[in-house]
């Protein structure tokens, strides 16, 4: 469904409360036209003229040119450590979560010099996940982003290892971070570590590994989607905030924000791998079903699971409403990635 037809759905709800009301006949026609678009814009975020993929290109630029200067310094003893560090880092990666979290250090104005460098950290951690996830006794998946997956490149033990120094590599950075208070520095790293340990990465992967070829509940999905997939898109958004210097209030309406947004976009990774296209997606496809995995599709149907996706979306971008025009780049990144098609 695309974004213009969640705006129609959330507009027709609008309209049906307010002709409950009783208010809604004995408006003008103006009047009303105004207060659709207001009611409209207040859930959903208006769709100010923004041209996203623009914004994400050059995002994106910053974050390449910051991750190749991180691994670039690293001290790395073995050629085949380097490899797979750079296998797994550098090719093809979209950047979706680190744009997040400058996207939202942007809608909170923010003014921080090492705020893309906190942003490469989350893909850091995104990148390990990746070559951990892939491996024969996870996942057991030969292809990522098109490639070889890196245990396919240099071998099991290398890519355990590849991915420990991936996991490490982001926490070093942070607290070498200079500039940077302390105790902006530890909200930083709580807040990632949070991301990875049993409330996040770990523990969803802990229940998926549980719940292959079990009868799982819908809940049981989410709490999986919510720390596998939305724990760290979450903390990529409030990363942002932190560095911004977020209000307490605002803070909160962004991790808000981030829930919502990741478990939309697990949820329609679900989608895409019941039916989306191995040359599209660069990764091994119907995946889910073959090994029991507690996907959305497979759980509650094709139908459903949008809907899912749908109403999260509408709830991410409700979290947007008091943040105005800078944080339309959030609207359109969520929009953007209930569309996506690989």
């Amino acid at each position: 469904m695309t974004g213009e037809s969640i705006n129609a759905e959330v507009f027709s709800a609008a309209s049906a409360l307010s002709a409950v009301n009783g208010s809604w006949a004995r408006e003008k026609p103006n009047r009303r036209a105004r207060r659709e678009r207001r009611e409209k814009n207040s859930l959903v975020g208006a769709r100010l003229p923004m041209d996203i993929k623009t914004y994400l290109s050059e995002k994106k630029k910053l974050i390449d040119a910051e991750l190749q200067a991180i691994l670039a310094s690293e001290d790395m003893p073995v050629e085949s450590l380097a490899e797979g560090a750079h296998r797994a880092v550098l090719p093809g990666g979209k950047r979706i979560r680190p744009i997040l979290t400058l996207a939202s250090f942007e809608a909170v104005g923010g003014d921080c010099p090492q705020i893309v460098r906190i942003a490469s950290c989350v893909e850091l951690i995104h990148s390990f996940s990746l070559v951990h996830d892939d491996l024969p006794a996870m996942d057991n998946s030969d292809l990522r982003r098109g490639l070889p997956t890196v245990h396919k490149v240099v071998g099991e033990g290398m890519a355990v290892l590849v991915g420990d120094m991936l996991l490490a590599l982001p926490f070093q950075t942070l607290a070498e971070l200079p500039g940077v208070e302390d105790d902006k520095r530890n909200r930083l790293i709580g807040e990632l570590a949070r991301a990875c340990g049993s409330s996040g990465l770990a523990g969803g992967q802990a229940l998926d590994l549980e719940s292959e070829q079990k009868s799982v509940t819908e809940a049981t999905a989410r709490d999986i989607a919510r720390r596998k997939t939305g724990a760290l898109i979450e903390a990529s958004v409030a990363l942002g905030a932190i560095a911004g210097d977020a209000s307490e209030e605002t803070f909160q309406k962004l991790k808000e924000y981030g829930s919502s947004v990741g478990l939309a976009f697990q949820v329609t990774d679900d989608l895409l791998d019941a039916e989306g296209e191995q040359e599209i997606l660069g990764k091994p496809v119907r995946a889910d079903e073959e090994k029991g995995k507690a996907a959305y599709p497979s759980l509650v149907g094709g139908k459903r699971a949008r809907q899912v996706a749908e109403e999260l979306t509408r709830q991410a971008i409700g979290c947007l409403t008091d943040l105005g025009e800078k944080a339309q780049p959030l609207r359109e990144i969520a929009h953007l990635l209930l569309r996506r098609k690989g």
